[in-house]
């Protein structure tokens, strides 16, 4: 979402409508159905459909009309600026963290947000070349066995590097904006 410094944008204006796995019964293999995760929408239980690995479209002709209804009244869920938001307050308190989080509330785009081995990311998306500020504690935390999270926000001139383990609290870094 490129909304930075968008009058009126918020976390709450921003929320995304809620996401459903397709899924298809095979008497009717001309309709999709939004699965809930124990059961269809429409009340279908698993042993009667089959699950595709694509979300539920509700906009498509093929979408049932039950389940398009019950996706529409769901409850929506944050934006990614929201949740980003919410797993970097468990960073360590200082200003790069306070500068994030400020670019974050006000609509930064996050231009990309993975998970994967912690070696691949460094050498193919964590912008180490790029690193003003952190470069070090970034260097580590990409240097270990196992997978992290890796997201960048373009903020200004800048890019926030944001590494995410599992079970740690949140490294981020600075570095200049790919322009």
């Amino acid at each position: 979402m490129t909304s930075a410094d968008q009058e009126g944008w918020s976390f709450a204006t921003a929320r995304v409508p809620a996401q459903f796995g397709a899924a298809i019964h095979t008497l009717t293999p001309g309709v999709q159905h939004a699965w809930g995760g124990e059961k269809a929408l429409c009340g279908l239980v698993e042993d009667q459909i089959e699950m595709y690995l694509h979300l539920f479209d509700r906009e498509d002709d093929s979408a049932c009309p039950t389940c398009r209804q019950q996706a529409d009244a769901a409850p929506t869920r944050p934006c990614g600026q929201e949740r980003l938001h919410d797993r970097v307050l468990a960073a360590a308190a200082g200003p790069l963290r306070e500068e994030l989080l400020d670019a974050l509330r006000r609509g930064a785009e996050i231009k990309l947000w993975i998970n994967g081995r912690a070696v691949g990311l460094a050498k193919h998306y964590a912008l180490l070349d790029r690193i003003v500020e952190g470069g070090p504690a970034m260097v580590a935390a990409l240097s270990v066995n196992g997978s992290v999270g890796l997201a960048t926000v373009e903020h200004g001139p800048w890019q926030f590097i944001v590494v995410l383990p599992d079970h740690e609290p949140p490294l981020i870094a600075r570095a200049t904006a790919d322009r």
